[in-house]
Protein backbone atom coordinates (compact mmCIF):
# COMPACT_ATOMS: atom_id res chain seq x y z
CA UNK A 1 0.00 0.00 0.00
CA UNK A 2 1.41 3.49 -1.19
CA UNK A 3 2.13 5.52 2.14
CA UNK A 4 0.31 8.64 2.90
CA UNK A 5 3.78 10.83 3.13
CA UNK A 6 7.20 10.37 3.10
CA UNK A 7 10.49 12.26 4.60
CA UNK A 8 13.16 11.48 2.00
CA UNK A 9 16.17 12.78 1.68
CA UNK A 10 18.01 13.93 -1.36
CA UNK A 11 21.55 13.93 -1.86
CA UNK A 12 22.91 16.03 -4.81
CA UNK A 13 26.31 15.18 -5.30
CA UNK A 14 29.26 17.41 -6.99
CA UNK A 15 33.17 17.00 -6.79
CA UNK A 16 33.99 18.97 -4.11
CA UNK A 17 30.03 19.23 -2.34
CA UNK A 18 26.99 17.77 -1.30
CA UNK A 19 23.60 19.42 -1.94
CA UNK A 20 21.00 17.97 0.26
CA UNK A 21 17.34 18.47 1.37
CA UNK A 22 14.83 17.02 3.48
CA UNK A 23 11.22 16.90 1.82
CA UNK A 24 8.24 15.58 2.98
CA UNK A 25 6.03 14.25 0.07
CA UNK A 26 2.61 12.86 -0.78
CA UNK A 27 0.65 11.86 -3.66
CA UNK A 28 -0.36 15.55 -4.45
CA UNK A 29 2.30 17.62 -3.08
CA UNK A 30 5.77 18.23 -1.86
CA UNK A 31 7.27 20.94 1.16
CA UNK A 32 10.87 21.45 1.98
CA UNK A 33 11.79 20.66 5.54
CA UNK A 34 15.82 21.54 5.48
CA UNK A 35 18.03 22.13 2.83
CA UNK A 36 22.06 22.86 2.75
CA UNK A 37 25.07 22.52 0.82
CA UNK A 38 28.15 21.04 2.44
CA UNK A 39 30.97 22.78 0.54
CA UNK A 40 34.80 22.31 -0.29
CA UNK A 41 34.93 18.95 1.06
CA UNK A 42 38.81 17.66 0.90
CA UNK A 43 39.81 21.66 1.01
CA UNK A 44 42.02 22.67 5.12
CA UNK A 45 38.37 24.80 5.34
CA UNK A 46 35.00 23.62 4.59
CA UNK A 47 31.74 25.12 4.67
CA UNK A 48 28.04 23.49 6.00
CA UNK A 49 24.58 25.90 5.32
CA UNK A 50 21.49 25.05 5.87
CA UNK A 51 18.20 26.76 5.80
CA UNK A 52 14.61 26.20 6.80
CA UNK A 53 11.53 26.35 5.09
CA UNK A 54 11.08 29.71 3.70
CA UNK A 55 14.76 30.24 3.48
CA UNK A 56 15.32 30.87 7.19
CA UNK A 57 18.92 30.14 8.03
CA UNK A 58 19.84 27.73 10.26
CA UNK A 59 23.46 28.14 10.30
CA UNK A 60 26.65 28.70 8.75
CA UNK A 61 29.54 27.13 9.82
CA UNK A 62 33.24 26.84 8.52
CA UNK A 63 34.70 22.85 9.30
CA UNK A 64 36.70 20.93 8.13
CA UNK A 65 35.00 18.21 5.69
CA UNK A 66 37.57 15.41 4.59
CA UNK A 67 35.37 13.59 2.71
CA UNK A 68 31.56 12.87 1.55
CA UNK A 69 31.56 10.31 4.92
CA UNK A 70 32.34 13.53 6.95
CA UNK A 71 29.92 15.27 4.93
CA UNK A 72 26.98 12.36 5.15
CA UNK A 73 27.52 12.24 9.03
CA UNK A 74 26.88 16.26 9.49
CA UNK A 75 24.19 16.18 7.57
CA UNK A 76 22.53 13.32 9.63
CA UNK A 77 23.61 15.31 12.71
CA UNK A 78 21.56 18.22 11.38
CA UNK A 79 18.35 16.17 10.89
CA UNK A 80 18.79 14.93 14.87
CA UNK A 81 19.74 18.57 16.17
CA UNK A 82 16.57 19.89 14.61
CA UNK A 83 14.43 16.65 15.59
CA UNK A 84 13.65 15.28 12.19
CA UNK A 85 13.24 11.69 12.12
CA UNK A 86 15.65 9.49 10.29
CA UNK A 87 14.53 9.66 6.18
CA UNK A 88 11.80 6.79 5.22
CA UNK A 89 13.98 6.95 1.98
CA UNK A 90 17.47 9.07 0.03
CA UNK A 91 17.05 9.87 -3.36
CA UNK A 92 20.35 10.24 -4.91
CA UNK A 93 21.02 12.37 -8.39
CA UNK A 94 22.90 10.74 -10.93
CA UNK A 95 24.49 12.77 -13.91
CA UNK A 96 24.96 9.71 -16.01
CA UNK A 97 23.87 5.96 -16.04
CA UNK A 98 25.18 4.67 -18.87
CA UNK A 99 23.25 3.03 -21.74
CA UNK A 100 21.97 0.31 -19.46
CA UNK A 101 20.35 2.64 -16.59
CA UNK A 102 17.95 4.93 -18.33
CA UNK A 103 15.28 4.83 -15.99
CA UNK A 104 15.08 6.26 -12.05
CA UNK A 105 15.67 3.22 -9.99
CA UNK A 106 16.26 1.43 -6.57
CA UNK A 107 20.19 1.24 -6.07
CA UNK A 108 20.84 -2.63 -5.57
CA UNK A 109 24.44 -4.23 -6.14
CA UNK A 110 23.53 -4.74 -9.83
CA UNK A 111 22.35 -1.20 -9.98
CA UNK A 112 25.92 -0.14 -8.51
CA UNK A 113 28.08 -2.12 -10.98
CA UNK A 114 26.90 -0.45 -13.54
CA UNK A 115 27.14 2.73 -12.03
CA UNK A 116 31.26 1.95 -12.09
CA UNK A 117 30.71 0.89 -15.58
CA UNK A 118 29.20 4.54 -16.68
CA UNK A 119 31.89 6.67 -14.48
CA UNK A 120 33.45 6.30 -17.85
CA UNK A 121 30.67 8.60 -19.43
CA UNK A 122 31.09 11.53 -16.76
CA UNK A 123 34.51 11.24 -14.66
CA UNK A 124 33.89 14.75 -13.01
CA UNK A 125 30.60 13.12 -11.57
CA UNK A 126 30.11 9.64 -10.95
CA UNK A 127 32.47 8.35 -8.88
CA UNK A 128 31.61 11.31 -6.47
CA UNK A 129 27.62 9.99 -6.65
CA UNK A 130 28.66 6.55 -5.74
CA UNK A 131 30.85 7.65 -2.80
CA UNK A 132 27.66 9.23 -1.55
CA UNK A 133 26.18 6.61 -2.25
CA UNK A 134 27.97 4.56 -0.23
CA UNK A 135 28.71 6.45 2.72
CA UNK A 136 24.50 7.12 2.70
CA UNK A 137 23.65 3.39 2.43
CA UNK A 138 26.52 2.71 5.38
CA UNK A 139 24.66 5.56 7.70
CA UNK A 140 20.90 4.87 6.79
CA UNK A 141 21.31 1.38 6.82
CA UNK A 142 17.58 -0.23 5.81
CA UNK A 143 16.66 2.87 4.72
CA UNK A 144 15.42 2.67 0.90
CA UNK A 145 18.44 4.48 -1.53
CA UNK A 146 17.14 5.08 -5.18
CA UNK A 147 19.05 6.52 -7.85
CA UNK A 148 17.74 9.69 -10.24
CA UNK A 149 19.30 9.93 -13.29
CA UNK A 150 19.54 13.40 -15.35
CA UNK A 151 19.32 11.32 -18.50
CA UNK A 152 16.04 9.61 -17.66
CA UNK A 153 14.21 13.03 -18.89
CA UNK A 154 15.94 12.42 -22.58
CA UNK A 155 16.36 8.65 -22.71
CA UNK A 156 13.57 8.45 -25.77
CA UNK A 157 14.71 10.94 -27.85
CA UNK A 158 13.53 10.58 -30.88
CA UNK A 159 16.01 8.68 -33.39
CA UNK A 160 17.21 11.73 -35.68
CA UNK A 161 18.27 13.67 -32.40
CA UNK A 162 19.50 10.54 -30.27
CA UNK A 163 22.31 8.96 -33.06
CA UNK A 164 25.36 10.24 -33.09
CA UNK A 165 26.86 10.73 -36.60
CA UNK A 166 29.42 7.66 -36.09
CA UNK A 167 30.33 4.37 -37.63
CA UNK A 168 27.44 1.75 -36.41
CA UNK A 169 29.87 -0.33 -34.58
CA UNK A 170 30.62 2.41 -31.95
CA UNK A 171 27.07 3.29 -31.79
CA UNK A 172 26.13 -0.55 -30.80
CA UNK A 173 28.69 0.08 -27.77
CA UNK A 174 26.80 3.10 -26.11
CA UNK A 175 27.70 5.99 -28.13
CA UNK A 176 24.68 7.71 -28.60
CA UNK A 177 23.33 11.57 -27.64
CA UNK A 178 22.17 11.03 -23.62
CA UNK A 179 21.35 14.46 -22.41
CA UNK A 180 21.54 16.13 -19.07
CA UNK A 181 20.06 18.67 -16.65
CA UNK A 182 16.86 16.59 -17.05
CA UNK A 183 16.01 16.29 -13.43
CA UNK A 184 16.19 20.36 -14.00
CA UNK A 185 13.96 20.02 -16.69
CA UNK A 186 11.69 17.63 -15.13
CA UNK A 187 11.10 20.33 -12.39
CA UNK A 188 10.19 23.30 -14.77
CA UNK A 189 8.23 21.11 -16.64
CA UNK A 190 6.26 19.82 -12.75
CA UNK A 191 6.14 24.09 -12.19
CA UNK A 192 4.39 24.71 -15.17
CA UNK A 193 1.19 22.15 -14.61
CA UNK A 194 -1.49 23.19 -16.77
CA UNK A 195 0.28 25.60 -18.03
CA UNK A 196 2.23 23.55 -19.99
CA UNK A 197 2.99 24.89 -23.38
CA UNK A 198 2.84 22.25 -26.68
CA UNK A 199 6.50 24.37 -27.50
CA UNK A 200 9.03 24.60 -24.74
CA UNK A 201 12.94 25.43 -24.48
CA UNK A 202 14.47 25.23 -21.20
CA UNK A 203 17.83 27.26 -21.06
CA UNK A 204 19.56 25.36 -17.83
CA UNK A 205 22.35 28.03 -17.52
CA UNK A 206 25.00 27.65 -14.80
CA UNK A 207 28.69 26.35 -14.47
CA UNK A 208 26.82 23.70 -16.58
CA UNK A 209 24.28 24.80 -19.20
CA UNK A 210 22.15 22.73 -21.82
CA UNK A 211 19.58 23.64 -24.15
CA UNK A 212 16.53 21.48 -23.80
CA UNK A 213 13.63 21.59 -26.74
CA UNK A 214 10.60 19.99 -25.38
CA UNK A 215 7.27 19.28 -27.20
CA UNK A 216 4.03 18.34 -25.36
CA UNK A 217 5.76 17.65 -21.65
CA UNK A 218 8.50 15.70 -24.43
CA UNK A 219 12.14 15.97 -24.82
CA UNK A 220 12.65 15.99 -28.15
CA UNK A 221 16.90 17.19 -28.54
CA UNK A 222 18.96 18.68 -26.55
CA UNK A 223 22.32 20.26 -26.93
CA UNK A 224 24.44 17.85 -24.34
CA UNK A 225 25.43 14.68 -26.23
CA UNK A 226 27.45 11.62 -25.38
CA UNK A 227 29.00 13.41 -21.77
CA UNK A 228 28.23 16.76 -20.21
CA UNK A 229 31.09 18.50 -21.69
CA UNK A 230 29.39 19.15 -25.01
CA UNK A 231 27.07 21.75 -26.17
CA UNK A 232 27.30 25.09 -25.24
CA UNK A 233 30.11 26.83 -23.41
CA UNK A 234 30.09 26.86 -19.63
CA UNK A 235 32.00 27.55 -16.54
CA UNK A 236 35.21 25.71 -17.52
CA UNK A 237 33.87 23.15 -20.22
CA UNK A 238 34.57 23.85 -23.72
CA UNK A 239 30.86 22.47 -25.07
CA UNK A 240 31.10 21.39 -28.80
CA UNK A 241 34.10 21.79 -30.07
CA UNK A 242 35.77 20.23 -34.00
CA UNK A 243 36.96 17.07 -33.14
CA UNK A 244 40.08 18.34 -35.36
CA UNK A 245 41.05 19.95 -32.50
CA UNK A 246 41.48 17.07 -30.19
CA UNK A 247 43.48 15.01 -33.39
CA UNK A 248 46.02 17.95 -33.92
CA UNK A 249 46.69 18.18 -29.98
CA UNK A 250 46.83 14.14 -30.06
CA UNK A 251 49.20 14.07 -33.01
CA UNK A 252 51.15 17.24 -33.14
CA UNK A 253 51.28 18.26 -29.26
CA UNK A 254 51.45 14.78 -27.64
CA UNK A 255 48.55 15.48 -25.23
CA UNK A 256 47.25 11.95 -23.89
CA UNK A 257 43.46 11.29 -23.06
CA UNK A 258 43.81 12.71 -19.43
CA UNK A 259 45.45 15.99 -20.75
CA UNK A 260 42.71 16.14 -23.02
CA UNK A 261 40.16 15.18 -20.44
CA UNK A 262 41.75 18.20 -18.37
CA UNK A 263 41.65 20.28 -21.32
CA UNK A 264 37.94 20.19 -22.18
CA UNK A 265 36.92 19.94 -18.80
CA UNK A 266 38.33 22.27 -16.48
CA UNK A 267 40.60 24.22 -18.22
CA UNK A 268 37.92 25.60 -20.98
CA UNK A 269 34.82 27.60 -21.58
CA UNK A 270 34.75 30.81 -19.43
CA UNK A 271 37.61 30.16 -17.21
CA UNK A 272 39.82 29.10 -20.74
CA UNK A 273 38.25 32.09 -22.85
CA UNK A 274 39.06 35.05 -19.89
CA UNK A 275 42.21 33.18 -17.92
CA UNK A 276 40.41 34.55 -14.91
CA UNK A 277 37.80 32.65 -13.91
CA UNK A 278 34.33 30.31 -14.67
CA UNK A 279 32.32 32.71 -12.31
CA UNK A 280 29.78 35.12 -14.23
CA UNK A 281 29.94 37.48 -11.53
CA UNK A 282 33.77 37.77 -11.34
CA UNK A 283 34.06 38.03 -15.33
CA UNK A 284 31.10 40.86 -14.92
CA UNK A 285 33.66 43.14 -12.97
CA UNK A 286 36.09 42.20 -14.84
CA UNK A 287 35.57 42.73 -18.16
CA UNK A 288 35.29 46.55 -17.44
CA UNK A 289 38.71 46.69 -17.60
CA UNK A 290 39.83 43.23 -19.37
CA UNK A 291 38.93 42.41 -22.93
CA UNK A 292 39.19 38.62 -22.42
CA UNK A 293 36.47 38.50 -19.80
CA UNK A 294 34.21 40.79 -22.03
CA UNK A 295 35.09 38.56 -24.99
CA UNK A 296 33.76 35.31 -22.50
CA UNK A 297 30.74 37.09 -21.91
CA UNK A 298 30.18 37.69 -25.39
CA UNK A 299 30.80 34.28 -26.22
CA UNK A 300 28.83 32.34 -23.63
CA UNK A 301 25.84 34.45 -24.35
CA UNK A 302 26.60 33.54 -28.65
CA UNK A 303 26.64 30.32 -28.25
CA UNK A 304 22.90 30.10 -25.93
CA UNK A 305 21.75 31.99 -28.29
CA UNK A 306 22.58 30.22 -31.17
CA UNK A 307 21.08 26.87 -29.91
CA UNK A 308 18.32 28.43 -28.54
CA UNK A 309 17.58 29.00 -32.11
CA UNK A 310 18.58 25.42 -33.05
CA UNK A 311 16.07 23.98 -30.61
CA UNK A 312 13.08 26.38 -31.86
CA UNK A 313 13.52 24.99 -35.16
CA UNK A 314 13.50 21.61 -33.76
CA UNK A 315 9.79 22.67 -32.75
CA UNK A 316 8.90 24.44 -35.50
CA UNK A 317 8.21 27.64 -33.28
CA UNK A 318 8.11 27.96 -29.74
CA UNK A 319 5.49 29.28 -27.12
CA UNK A 320 8.20 29.58 -24.18
CA UNK A 321 11.29 29.90 -22.98
CA UNK A 322 12.24 29.17 -19.64
CA UNK A 323 15.62 30.41 -17.87
CA UNK A 324 16.43 28.67 -14.94
CA UNK A 325 20.39 27.69 -12.99
CA UNK A 326 22.82 30.08 -11.35
CA UNK A 327 23.34 32.21 -14.37
CA UNK A 328 19.67 31.94 -15.56
CA UNK A 329 18.15 32.81 -13.04
CA UNK A 330 20.26 35.50 -11.52
CA UNK A 331 22.15 37.31 -14.25
CA UNK A 332 19.39 39.58 -16.08
CA UNK A 333 22.42 41.02 -18.42
CA UNK A 334 22.91 37.37 -19.41
CA UNK A 335 19.61 37.15 -20.29
CA UNK A 336 19.18 40.51 -22.28
CA UNK A 337 21.88 39.78 -24.12
CA UNK A 338 20.59 36.53 -25.66
CA UNK A 339 17.09 37.42 -25.73
CA UNK A 340 18.43 40.19 -28.44
CA UNK A 341 19.86 37.56 -30.52
CA UNK A 342 16.84 36.27 -30.61
CA UNK A 343 14.50 39.63 -31.88
CA UNK A 344 14.49 38.68 -35.66
CA UNK A 345 11.75 35.95 -34.53
CA UNK A 346 9.87 38.47 -32.29
CA UNK A 347 11.57 38.00 -28.59
CA UNK A 348 11.44 40.58 -26.28
CA UNK A 349 11.84 41.26 -22.83
CA UNK A 350 10.53 43.96 -20.46
CA UNK A 351 13.45 45.60 -19.14
CA UNK A 352 12.31 46.84 -15.68
CA UNK A 353 10.77 43.09 -15.51
CA UNK A 354 13.92 41.31 -16.39
CA UNK A 355 16.68 43.42 -14.32
CA UNK A 356 14.61 43.02 -11.04
CA UNK A 357 13.54 39.04 -12.27
CA UNK A 358 9.60 39.35 -11.82
CA UNK A 359 8.38 36.46 -13.97
CA UNK A 360 7.59 36.34 -16.70
CA UNK A 361 9.98 38.78 -18.27
CA UNK A 362 8.80 38.97 -21.43
CA UNK A 363 7.72 42.62 -23.00
CA UNK A 364 4.00 42.81 -24.01
CA UNK A 365 4.82 42.87 -27.48
CA UNK A 366 6.62 39.56 -27.46
CA UNK A 367 5.64 36.50 -29.59
CA UNK A 368 6.60 34.42 -27.34
CA UNK A 369 6.10 34.15 -23.13
CA UNK A 370 10.19 34.15 -21.15
CA UNK A 371 9.79 33.40 -17.83
CA UNK A 372 12.40 32.80 -15.09
CA UNK A 373 12.27 29.67 -12.77
CA UNK A 374 14.13 27.81 -10.38
CA UNK A 375 15.42 24.55 -10.92
CA UNK A 376 14.04 22.46 -8.59
CA UNK A 377 16.50 19.00 -8.48
CA UNK A 378 16.22 18.23 -5.45
CA UNK A 379 12.62 18.45 -4.70
CA UNK A 380 12.16 16.34 -7.72
CA UNK A 381 14.43 13.55 -6.60
CA UNK A 382 11.79 13.26 -3.48
CA UNK A 383 9.06 13.04 -5.72
CA UNK A 384 10.74 10.56 -7.88
CA UNK A 385 11.25 8.84 -5.04
CA UNK A 386 7.94 8.42 -3.30
CA UNK A 387 6.65 6.90 -6.97
CA UNK A 388 8.89 4.63 -6.76
CA UNK A 389 9.07 3.57 -2.74
CA UNK A 390 5.91 0.71 -2.73
CA UNK A 391 8.13 -0.77 -5.59
CA UNK A 392 11.37 -0.65 -3.84
CA UNK A 393 10.46 -3.12 -1.36
CA UNK A 394 10.16 -6.68 -1.25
Amino acid sequence: MKPRELNVLALNSGSSSLKFGLYQVGSSQSGMLISGEAGSIGALKGKFEAQAARQHALLSETTAIPTQREAIMRIARLLADCNMAAPDAVGHRIVHGGPTLLKHCLIDASVLQQLQAACVFAPLHTPAALSVIRYAREHFPGVAQMACFDTSFHAELPQVARVLPIAKKWQLQGLRRYGFHGLSCESIVHQLGGDLPRRLVIAHLGNGASITAVRNGQSVDTSMGLTPTGGVIMGTRSGDLDPGVLVYLLREKNLDAAMLEDLVDRHSGLAGISGIDSDMRRLRAAAVSNADAALAIEMFCYSVTKQLAAMIAVLDGVDLIVFTGGIGEHDPQARAHICRGLSWIGVSLDEARNRAGNDPINGAASRCAVRVLASQEDEQIARHVWELFPQSLP
